[in-house]
């Protein structure tokens, strides 16, 4: 059960900040800065694919000369000038693309094996087309399921490839071999050679295993930065959850502690009012002709208000915090005498007839209040709804493991005052949090009849201990 005490230290979810997946990833400025925007960092993408396409444009004019000097190519072939604008025109398609592949990945990513297919068969040439397929998808990795991006890597790998082995003439391990080769003093091109190869199985190989690495890296890139993503959102709705849960035991702990202390002012104020009520009335009516019994009837109101008073101090004691020395401070019930309770309602008018008060309540504290307040309750129902009752039996009994308190009245002869029903609704929730239960309802003979049973240790086990488990632990 929850302390009193805990619940009030428990802090409330709205004085603390949310937990956001930029403060699990423990994300730099940087990264914060392309999470706000992410079209800074697709810019800076695109621009470094231009700049990269620039630089290589460079190279492969070079190496288009060098095939054409050794003969590879006729010299009004045209192929440097097909070379190198090809090579630009599909820097800036790619980058252009590159642009579009945060909001459609998939989409993107099928557009660049598309440009690289049109690159390869127009020129023979791939150039920075395979870097920005590896970027689109990176981005499929990223946004999708593993199984659409691993389906996505192989349909482009294996169309590519294929476009590769069959139309590849100026590659980067040709850019690589031949750079630099073509003579700058004039010397007249070799002879053209229409049976020489274009290309090798080696050279065809080394860049379809470049676009495999290049491609792997990109699906293995995306592929953490997903994982990442995932398992920092899981983090944060795991912590909302906690932060629900928790939220949910305050709420519980705070209707439980409502009912508590309503509870505990229904006996207070019902209670003792109702029988200060009929002290009152009974003074009133005895002044003239019995002073002494009006007497009596004023001793047992000042007594009666001054037990409530007591009470009620030790009910909003439940709203501070436990004493210094840990223990509670509505352990102990203002009054523990059942003959005291009895008689105080035989003072008020009731005709009560009981057994079985002088039985020996447990250590228990908790069963003590209930064994107290249940009694309470039921003759405060007899005083207020059954007035002049001819009889009111009350027996208080205890065998091996419980309490029973049995309150029968043979009705009332005069109409009674309404109620809330919060009384016999409380003298459950008392008997309920004990493992006990209360019954409670008409008599088949006339009348009202309640019966509490309240499990309790028995006579030899009961000691100091029990009083740990007073009511401070409710």
């Amino acid at each position: 059960m929850i302390r009193r005490a805990a619940v009030v230290r428990v802090p409330r979810t709205g004085d603390e900040p949310p937990l956001t997946e930029e403060q699990v990833r423990g994300a730099s400025p940087v990264a914060r800065l392309v999470t706000a925007r992410p079209w800074v960092m697709d810019v800076t993408v695109a621009v470094v694919i231009v700049l990269v396409g620039l630089v290589g444009s460079g190279f492969v004019w070079e190496t288009a000369n060098t095939a054409v000097y050794l003969g590879l190519y006729r010299p009004d072939s045209g192929i440097v000038e097909l070379a190198t604008s090809t090579w630009l025109v599909g820097t800036a398609v790619g980058a252009a693309l590159l642009l579009l592949r945060r909001a459609r990945p998939v989409t993107v990513t099928v557009l660049m094996v598309i440009a690289s297919l049109v690159s390869l068969q127009v020129a023979g040439v791939l150039g920075v087309l395979g870097a920005c397929l590896a970027c689109a998808l990176y981005s499929v990795a990223a946004s999708r399921s593993t199984t659409t991006t691993w389906i996505v890597f192989g349909a482009a790998m294996t169309v590519v490839t294929v476009a590769l082995w069959q139309w590849q003439d100026l590659g980067l391990i040709e850019i690589l071999a031949w750079f630099g080769v073509h003579p700058s003093n004039g010397v007249e091109t070799l002879p053209f050679r229409a049976e020489r190869p274009l290309f090798s199985p080696a050279r065809r190989m080394g860049s379809v295993l470049l676009l495999l690495a290049l491609l792997l890296l990109g699906v293995a890139v995306g592929s953490a930065a997903r994982s990442r993503r995932l398992h920092a959102a899981e983090l944060v709705e795991r912590y909302r959850a906690l932060a629900r849960q928790r939220d949910d035991g305050i709420a519980l702990a705070r209707a439980a502690e409502r009912a508590y202390i309503a509870r505990e002012m229904h006996d207070v104020v019902a209670h003792s009012l109702s029988v200060m009520v009929a002290l009152a009335d009974g003074a009133d009516a005895a002044f003239v002709r019995a002073p002494d019994r009006s007497r009596d009837a004023l001793r047992q109101l000042a007594s009666t208000g001054r037990s409530a008073l007591a009470d009620m101090q030790r009910v909003l004691g439940a709203l501070g915090p436990a004493d210094r020395d840990g223990t509670d401070r509505l352990a102990e019930p203002t009054e523990v005498d059942l003959a005291t309770v009895v008689e105080r309602f035989r003072a008020a008018g009731l005709p009560v007839t009981a057994t079985g008060l002088d039985t020996a309540l447990p250590q228990d504290t908790s069963v003590r209040l209930a064994v107290l307040r249940i009694l309470g309750e039921a003759l405060t129902n007899v005083l207020r709804h059954a007035p002049g009752a001819p009889s009111v039996e009350v027996t208080v009994r205890r065998t091996p493991t419980a309490v029973e308190v049995d309150v029968a009245d043979a009705g009332g002869t005069r109409p009674g005052s309404g109620g809330t029903g919060r009384g016999i609704v409380g003298m459950r929730e008392r008997a309920e949090l004990l493992g006990g239960h209360v019954e409670a309802g008409p008599r088949p003979e006339g009348g009202w009849r309640v019966h509490a049973v309240l499990p309790c240790a028995p006579p030899d086990a009961t000691g100091p201990a029990d009083d740990d488990e007073g009511e401070g632990g409710r």
